[in-house]
């Protein structure tokens, strides 16, 4: 009988000899130049295959050798219960089958195998993301209006329409305004033109779409820059007070308020 050390998984799967990267590598091109499929008998067929690609090897280390002599010995266990008789029932031991458990292995490598290849090709071409794949639109349903009046029509459809007037039909991919920091310098300079000041959070209240909430405080550090506007934050997280700066008003009209 074999060893215990016989039934242990396989671990050594990065060891690259002779071209194969472990011993299941090797075991795969056997199989697929024979084109037989991975089962136990089709194993033992390449045991003899297998054990001169061994004996073929340059010298390695016992690390790198013992994976591919665990193989060999599950093939030789293999191949002589397939030659030799078979107890009967009762006298079988039970004891868990190194073969199958070999083509176990051999199976989900070669499904491992296959995966890295379709990602490295991917890659090759320069296939690097994948797009999240936009889903199927919500059916319309058609609704009965039997009894209904015209002012119960009416503030049905204030109620429905009106709080979703900027969103963008279901099943619409549409893309974002382009707001840039320029547009944003001139929005805020002509509120504080007209209040003497302002914070950020209610300058934000014009913003219809998160985009412009990086755009708007870029356009707040330029100004700070320009030494155009003071801004001042009392906590953290907090709300951000905006005022010009008396000195900035000659910046301010030499720039028009543009970048």
């Amino acid at each position: 009988m074999m060893g215990l050390s016989i039934l242990s998984p396989i671990r050594q799967y990065h060891v690259r000899t002779e071209g194969f990267e472990g011993p299941l590598d090797l075991l795969l091109h056997l199989l697929e130049r024979m084109e037989l499929d991975i089962t136990r008998i089709s194993l033992a067929r390449i045991t003899d295959q297998y054990l001169a690609h061994v004996r073929a090897m340059p010298e390695r280390s016992p690390e790198e050798m013992s994976a591919f002599l665990v193989v060999a010995a599950r093939l030789l266990q293999m191949k002589s219960a397939a030659l030799l008789p078979r107890p009967p029932a009762a006298e079988a031991p039970e004891e868990p089958d190194p073969g199958q458990e070999l083509v176990r292995q051999l199976r989900r490598y070669r499904t491992f195998k296959q995966r890295g290849q379709w990602l490295a090709e991917r890659l090759a071409r320069g296939q690097r993301t994948y797009p999240r794949p936009q889903g199927d639109p919500i059916p319309r349903v058609a609704w009965r209006l039997d009894g209904a009046d015209v002012q119960t029509l009416h503030a049905a459809a204030r109620r429905l329409l009106l709080p979703h007037a900027a969103e963008p039909a279901l099943g619409v991919t549409l893309d974002p305004p382009r707001v840039t920091i320029r547009d944003k310098i001139r929005a805020l300079l002509r509120i504080l033109r007209e209040r003497g000041r302002t914070t950020f959070f209610r300058f934000l209240r014009r913003a219809r779409h998160r985009e412009e909430v990086p755009v708007a405080f870029l356009a707040l550090l330029e100004l700070v820059k320009r030494r155009v506007v003071v801004a001042h934050q009392r906590e953290l997280f907090g709300d951000i007070e905006i005022r010009p700066r008396p000195e900035g008003e000659a910046a301010r009209a030499a720039t028009g308020g543009e970048e």
